[in-house]
């Protein structure tokens, strides 16, 4: 068969079939959207093998079969990443555990909170990743010296927004007491 007659096959198949299967897929799905990804598979898998497809009612048997088992396939990975999400969710937990709530404001928040996105990322690579200049350079696509240069100058307006902030948080903390005395 050449490439024409394929082409017009497939279509040919596609649209006798496509609903059937949509509906196949639909009742069986999640969501509308899986069900999509598991129609567009089969027809994949269709393309594939257009010299393998049946002709006539054979042909939409055929397809019922691929997509049953392109949809077995899709569960089985909906499983393995329910699990892998799992299995990440309670490592996070345990490696990265939320400390308690504190009872008054937190000055590094608070300080993180009035920079730049872009200065958040840096010092957030270089202090929790504990990535050097170099490392971050490659993870911004930018060179080790800009890389340095960049992280120097986000630690200086760290440094400046930390000190921001402690005066107003004083204000902050002082502020309930002083409303208490007065009532």
């Amino acid at each position: 068969m050449n490439e024409t007659d394929s082409r017009l096959r497939f279509e040919t198949v596609y649209r006798q079939t496509y609903e059937q299967i949509l509906g196949y897929a639909m009742r069986r799905c999640s969501s509308p959207e899986d069900a999509a990804d598991v129609v567009a598979e089969t027809y994949v898998i269709a393309w594939r093998r257009i010299a393998e497809l049946p002709h006539g009612e054979a042909g939409r048997l055929w397809l019922y079969g691929v997509a049953r088992r392109v949809l077995a396939n899709h569960r089985r990975g909906e499983r393995r990443r329910a699990t892998r999400h799992a299995e990440l969710t309670a490592e996070a937990e345990v490696l990265y555990a939320v400390p308690a709530p504190q009872t008054g404001p937190d000055d590094v928040a608070e300080a993180m909170r009035m920079l730049s996105d872009d200065d958040r990322e840096l010092l957030a690579l270089a202090v929790w990743e504990e990535l050097d200049p170099g490392e971050i350079a490659a993870v911004l696509g930018c060179s080790r010296n800009a890389a340095r240069i960049r992280l120097y100058r986000a630690r200086k307006r760290f440094a400046k927004a930390l000190e921001e902030t402690r005066p107003l948080l004083a204000h902050l903390e002082t502020r309930p007491l002083i409303e208490k005395e007065s009532q």
